[in-house]
C-alpha cells in the first residue's frame, strides 16, 4: 500500500532527512511512503514549478492514501499546497488521514497573529471579517473531508516542543492507515 506524504515538511532545512524518517516509519508498518522530494526535478528548468506539480499529482495518483501534515505553516492555518493535495485525494475517494502538531482551535490560534473580537455574536478578525468558529483545529472543509474520506484529524494531547520534527502524531496516522488499508 502506497501513502502520499503531504506537508510543508518539504520546506524544512532538513527536509530530505524528515522524508527519510517518514518513509521508514511507513515501512515499519508494511506501507510505502511516497515523499514529494523523491521526484527527480531539475530546479533550474524554466518549467520546474510545473514539473513539481505534475510529479506530485502522479505520486498521488499512484497512492492508495494520503497522510497530510496540517500543522499551521506561516500563519494560523495549514499550508495551502497541502490543503490542495488533501482535496485532490478526497476528490478521488482515496483514504485521507492528517495530523496537526498544534491542536488549538483555529479561532484561538488566529488570535496569536491578530486581534479577534466578538461582534454581534460572531468572531471577527482585525479586518472585520468573520472568523470560522466551530471549535475545529482548521477549516471545516478539511476537518470533514478527513471524517468522511478517512479518519478524524490526529492531534497530540499537548503541543510538542518541536512541531516540525515530532513524528508521534504522524506515526499514529501511519498505524491507522495500515489498519485500514491492510484490512481491505
Amino acid at each position: 500500500m502506497k501513502i502520499y506524504l503531504a506537508g510543508p515538511d518539504v520546506f524544512l532545512p532538513d527536509a530530505i532527512e524528515i522524508g527519510r524518517q517518514k518513509v521508514a516509519i511507513c515501512g515499519r508498518y508494511g506501507l510505502t511512503g511516497l515523499y514529494p522530494l523523491d521526484n527527480a526535478i531539475d530546479l533550474t528548468a524554466p518549467d520546474a514549478a510545473r514539473q513539481i506539480f505534475c510529479g506530485n499529482e502522479a505520486m498521488m495518483d499512484a497512492a492508495d492514501a494520503i497522510i497530510a501534515n496540517l500543522t499551521p505553516f506561516r500563519g494560523a492555518g495549514a499550508d495551502p499546497g497541502t490543503v490542495y493535495e488533501l482535496g485532490y485525494m478526497a476528490g478521488r475517494r482515496k483514504l485521507c488521514l492528517a495530523y496537526s502538531n498544534d491542536g488549538a482551535a483555529y479561532a484561538d490560534r488566529l488570535g496569536r497573529f491578530m486581534e479577534v473580537t466578538s461582534e454581534d455574536g460572531r468572531l471577527v478578525d482585525a479586518q472585520g471579517l468573520t472568523v470560522e468558529d466551530f471549535g475545529h483545529v482548521d477549516n471545516l472543509m478539511m476537518i470533514h473531508a478527513l471524517e468522511l474520506h478517512g479518519c478524524p484529524l490526529v492531534t497530540p494531547a499537548a503541543m510538542p516542543i518541536d512541531v516540525w520534527h515530532d513524528l508521534a502524531a504522524f506515526e499514529t496516522c501511519v498505524r491507522m492507515a495500515a489498519a485500514r488499508l491492510i484490512a481491505t
